[in-house]
């Protein structure tokens, strides 16, 4: 089972969202039989593997072995990723590009989509995949905003001409800057 598969396919995407193959595609997050599935969610396993069939002829679930009961063949099933990610390219850019300010939501969106288009790209089989991912929160008054940016361009600016020679594994690096919504937990 991958980690994440990358839908990129129109077909794919309208396989998947059906409320009632994605409970299907949760169940079968372990291998199991439609039969099995259809006790869970209270079905019939000709209703189940209905949906089932649709999730496999679209490759977002693999039959992983089958076993013989009573003389009749019975398909063992598993989602073929723990994750599902849609590319936005399904919908297609809406628009023009948004102006490359730094300081805009628009870039902002792009970024994420350009990271996560990459992200799909690289080989999960690899052994090996060094990667890091952080994340933290700042408070920043409004009168150092300024300050607080200037900063941040230094530092990045400070590693790429640190590390920007032609030598070496290539990595991207990313950097995201956005308030946070109240959550309801801080509301309380």
């Amino acid at each position: 089972m991958r980690d994440v598969l990358y839908l990129e396919r129109l077909e794919q995407a309208e396989t998947l969202l059906k409320p009632q193959r994605v409970e299907v595609l949760r169940q079968l997050a372990e291998p199991c039989t439609c039969t099995e599935v259809g006790a869970r969610l209270g079905q019939s396993p000709q209703r189940v593997y209905y949906h089932v069939k649709r999730l496999v002829d679209a490759g977002l679930v693999t039959q992983v072995s089958e076993r013989k009961v009573r003389g009749i063949h019975e398909g063992i099933y598993q989602a073929s990723a723990r994750s599902y990610w849609m590319s936005p390219g399904l919908v297609g850019r809406l628009g023009l590009r948004r102006a490359q300010d730094e300081l805009s939501l628009g870039y902002l969106l792009d970024l994420v989509e350009e990271v996560q288009a990459d992200i799909a790209r690289l080989d999960r089989t690899a052994p090996e995949l060094p990667s890091i991912g952080v994340s933290g929160e700042v408070r920043v008054p409004p009168e150092r905003r300024e300050e607080f940016l200037d900063d941040l361009r230094s530092v990045l600016q400070d590693l790429f001409t640190r590390y920007g020679g032609a030598e070496g594994d290539a990595f991207k690096l990313a950097v995201a800057c956005y308030p946070t919504a109240p959550s309801p937990e801080r509301n309380r």
